[in-house]
């Protein structure tokens, strides 16, 4: 009997032990499972973390840059606080939730302008508005020997001697209209006037005094119309790619369409060189350019340039008018296409200035006419040296100036671009 009774007797201790058992387990899912949370809590925040300091990143360099905007804003847990709202002079209710990043718009970082194409681009829904004078000056000697020679220091013949100076003046107007955040589009519209002087003392004559030919003409250039893409989202020490096309219509005068003087500069229309009474506006040709712009961000600076191809369509059956009413045939006829590259740096010396130097270079090729090159017609390279300039006088409206040195023969000399950027 003893030995049943202790049989009963162990049989509650064990169920006091199963259901603490039991307890302790539940506990210990209980703390695992607070332990998942809070580990996934430490992954969302460290992810916030990394989205504010990449917005911060890019508001300081935005500001490093002098793009007008306003300074970043503080950490967004003390904007949650209500007495930081109540210090800046806002109601608590404006403050932003904590861990919720501050918006960007993660455009490429804005610097003077230099070249054609800007690299920033137009905000969405924003249009800017952007006149501009630009003001250019050239100057090149020619000289063409007429006869033979006896010896390689004796010359039997006549010397042309000329000189051309052109000094030109073009009032553009452009607009910008952001459709997103990477993308733009620009229209140009450009009105010209240029002068040109030749002095010379023509060939088969016996004078002994420099004769000057004068000639202007004013008038709409050709306008452009160009579209930007932002092909990817930049950063500090991360550089931003913008993709452009361009197109370039002929809508001004062309070389074709003025009248050529063949008496005054032609003798018997001899040489085909006759000197137009009037200037051309425009080049005479459709383009199309294609072309990439960069920009590297490196504190605190800013690298970029740009690569691009223009390509000149051919006009058929083309000719041009001569003083007494005739027309001259030439053919067909196709302006060398152009390999153009350019690049500088750009430097924030405040929030309101900055200044930016760079070099741009152009590859011109030979003009054909009837599928050969025309004669005279040379490979010629453009490169000009460039130095600017902005000053930002609120956030809508800014100073842009920019300033080019030719170097070589058949660069401008010197050019002048004044711009001001209005946005709406």
């Amino acid at each position: 009997m003893s030995f049943c009774y202790g049989a009963h007797a162990q049989e509650p201790a064990d169920t006091w032990d199963a259901g603490r058992l039991a307890v302790l387990q539940q506990q210990i899912n209980e703390q695992s499972q607070k332990l998942e949370d809070m580990r996934q809590s430490i992954g969302v925040q460290e992810e916030n973390l990394f989205r504010l300091q990449r917005a911060l990143d890019e508001e300081v360099l935005a500001n490093a840059r002098a793009r007008g905007i306003q300074p970043p804003p503080p950490h967004p847990m003390l904007q949650a606080a209500p007495a930081y709202a109540q210090a800046q002079g806002r109601p608590a209710e404006s403050r932003q939730p904590v861990g919720q990043a501050p918006e960007t718009d993660s455009r490429p970082p804005e610097v003077a302008q230099i070249f054609d194409q800007p690299g920033v681009l137009t905000p969405p829904g924003k249009f800017v508005l952007e006149p501009s004078l630009q003001y250019g000056y050239s100057s090149n000697d020619r000289v063409a020997l007429v006869g033979y020679t006896i010896i390689p220091a004796l010359l039997i013949g006549l010397i042309d001697v000329r000189q051309v100076k052109t000094t030109s003046a073009t009032a553009t107007l452009t607009g910008r209209y952001g459709l997103n955040n990477r993308f733009e589009l620009e229209a140009k519209i450009p009105y010209v006037y240029v002068n040109g002087d030749t002095v010379s003392r023509e060939i088969f004559t016996g004078t002994a005094v420099d004769n000057v030919f004068n000639s202007h003409g004013s008038g709409l250039g050709d306008v452009e119309i160009t579209g930007r893409y932002q092909l990817n989202r930049g950063g500090p020490d991360k550089p931003f790619y913008v993709a452009w096309l361009r197109y370039k219509s002929r809508t001004g005068t062309d070389l074709f369409e003025v009248v050529t003087d063949c008496i005054t500069r032609c003798v018997g229309n001899t040489t085909g060189t006759g000197l137009p009474l009037d200037l051309p506006t425009g080049s005479g040709f459709d383009a199309i350019q294609p072309g990439i712009t960069w920009l590297f961000p490196s504190d605190p600076v800013v690298f970029f340039g740009s690569l691009s191809y223009l390509h000149n369509f051919p006009r058929n059956n083309v000719s041009r008018t001569l003083i007494d009413g005739q027309r001259e045939f030439l053919g067909d006829v196709e302006a060398g296409d152009i390999i153009g590259f350019n690049m500088g740096m750009g430097l924030a010396l405040n929030e309101k200035a900055a200044i930016s130097i760079g070099y741009d270079q152009n590859l011109v090729a030979k003009t054909k006419q009837n599928g050969e090159a025309v004669a005279g017609s040379v490979n010629v390279t453009l490169a000009t040296l460039l130095l600017g300039a902005t000053y930002r006088f609120n956030e809508k409206a800014s100073l842009n100036v920019a300033l080019g040195a030719g170097l070589t023969r058949d660069t401008p000399d010197v050019s002048v671009t004044v711009r001001v950027p209005v946005t709406f």
